[in-house]
């Protein structure tokens, strides 16, 4: 059975950091891209970042310049470093294997002083 299991989330202050990690069990890590979405009360979930099975990324436009995502292929696991937080990142987020209907349970990341 494959899972996705979201970690890393919590409080953090305006300008800081956090480091997401979705750990991937079973066989799709390296037939899929991954995506991180985020969801914040009372809106629609959203794309944040996308990275390919080589390689590849891409962004939100809110998110361009602070947030990095990548991928381990010997962990099984894609990560996203967000840098510069700011309270409007404040959300659940959610990793997921695209083109699938394989979600993660979310992490929730509050920024706030």
């Amino acid at each position: 059975q494959v899972q996705l299991v979201e970690s890393g989330g919590g409080l953090v202050q305006p300008g800081g950091s956090l480091r997401l990690s979705c750990a991937v069990s079973g066989s799709i890590f390296s037939f899929y891209a991954m995506g991180w979405y985020r969801q914040a009360p009372g809106k629609q979930r959203e794309l944040v970042a996308t990275i390919t099975r080589s390689g590849p990324t891409d962004y939100a436009n809110s998110v361009k310049g602070r947030f990095t995502i990548s991928r381990d292929s010997t962990r099984n696991t894609v990560y996203l470093q967000m840098n510069s937080l700011k309270p409007e990142d404040t959300a659940v987020y959610y990793c997921k294997a695209e083109g699938t209907p394989i979600w993660g349970q979310g992490t929730q990341v509050t920024v706030s002083s």
